[in-house]
This record gives C-alpha cells, structure tokens and sequence, in this order.
C-alpha cells in the first residue's frame, strides 16, 4: 500500500507539472486519471462453491491519449464473509464446536480476503456531449489474483488454529487473472465531477499454494477457474490545467 499511495503522489506532482493547460470541452485531451472506487461482484465458476458476493476497494492510475486508448494500472482488496465451505470436519468434535485450550467452546470466524493487480488497455467511442473526453469505455486487463480464507480465533487460544496450521485450512489460491470493462467515462467541463460507472467481468486461472489441506489430508492440486461478475463506480482526480475561459489582449 505505501507502494500505491508513493506512486499516486508522484504521478500527482508530474501531472501538475508537466501537463499543459487544455480545454476539455473543446477538444481530446492527453491526461493521467487517479482514481479510487467501489465494487459489488458475485463469483461464478470455482469460487461460487468457496465464497458469497463480495466487495471490493480499488487504486487506480490510468492515462488518456488524446486519441482516445487509455492504459493503466490498478490494485484492488476485496473482502466477504459468506463461507460456503467446510474447513474442520477434523476437528469439530461430536456437538460440533471446537474446544479451546480452557477446555471452552471457541470463537472462530471466517472472512473471505483478496486482491489482485492488474494492466489495463482500453478505447472511448466518444459522444463528443458533453465534451470530446467522455463516452463508452470499453478496456481489458491482464494481471493477478490471489484470493484465502481468513481465520480469526477469538482470544489466539485454539491450539489446532495456531498461526502455521491456519495455513492448512486457508485454502490460498492465487494464478493469472485476465478481466474485462465497460461503461462510461465522464470527465466534466470543469474538473469537478469526474467518474466512471461499469460493468466488470475476471477470470482466474487458479490453483492452490499450499503443499497440505488438513481438512482433506492431501494437497490440492486442482486447476480453478474463479470467476467474478460485478459492477463497480470510479472517482477520478484528472491531473491536467483547466485553461483558462477567457482571454485578454492589452
């Protein structure tokens, strides 16, 4: 994360600098996009049988050509807490809790976390309303995704749970991701509404990286295919200089 925001500040410093003053609402304009956004997905393939719906956060840098490509690069954390798996059928025991070291029955909760990061390429089928800047984005995206269980135990006092046997039931996948955009893109004549709205579709070509699952008592060696259909709402800091709306001649 340090990484994200060290690199969000930099390119902050070198749009401002750098970019010439334009007119977004008479022409297409060069100009690097810093955003932040929100998404709600629901998984398909694989993950359907893992996870629930999920949210997710994202950073993005991206830059438009004044012929209208854009690439960009672009974080995202997502997170849910609807399990759908079983993970300790070995240790539950007959009334199905698990006992703690205080001879309790333990707090355990389960989350679903993930992130992946990913290049994008994309085009804008401009409308030329309300400026030549706006219009349908369609982009696609090759990167990673990486995706496990989160075991939290109330109290770190389940001896079966400690921090290198999670690791036996986290099921920590992660592979190639490849995913898809498309939406509109609207960057106002004045700087201060600028966002995205879309449709995103991921695929990822998975696999387990643990060499043991407990709960199967084998290492899972499967090839998964994870798939996430969302939509998702991004706000854009443009990084270009407003020129001026009039002139003055002496």
């Amino acid at each position: 994360m340090k990484k994200a925001f060290l690199l969000l500040f930099v390119t902050s410093i070198l749009g401002n600098r750098l970019i010439a003053q334009v007119s977004v609402k008479d022409s297409s304009i060069y100009t690097p996009l810093v955003g932040v956004s929100y998404g709600y997905y629901m998984p398909s393939g694989d993950l359907k049988n893992r996870f629930g719906n999920n949210s997710s956060v994202m950073l993005n840098v991206d830059f438009k050509t004044r012929k209208y490509w854009t690439w960009g690069l672009n974080g995202s954390y997502f997170f849910g807490k609807d399990i759908k798996e079983s993970l300790f059928d070995s240790i539950i025991g007959s009334d199905g809790s698990i006992i703690n070291s205080k001879g309790e029955i333990s707090d355990i909760r389960l989350f679903e976390r993930g992130f992946t990061v990913s290049v994008t390429f994309g085009r804008i089928f401009s409308f030329k309303k309300p400026n030549p800047n706006s219009g349908i984005l369609l982009n696609v995206g090759l990167g990673f995704i990486q995706h496990k269980i989160r075991i939290e135990t109330i109290g770190n006092n389940v001896p079966q749970l400690s921090k290198e046997y999670k690791k036996g039931y986290d099921r920590l996948s992660n592979g190639l991701l490849l995913s898809e955009n498309l939406g509109y893109l609207f960057l106002s004549n004045n700087r201060l509404q600028n966002f995205y709205v879309g449709l995103e579709c991921m695929q990822g070509f998975t696999q387990s990286r643990r060499s043991f699952d407990f709960e199967t008592m084998h290492k899972d060696s499967q090839k998964r295919l994870d798939l996430l259909y969302g939509a998702k709402v991004i706000w854009y800091l443009p990084l270009y200089k407003k020129a001026p709306s009039a002139f003055y001649y002496y």
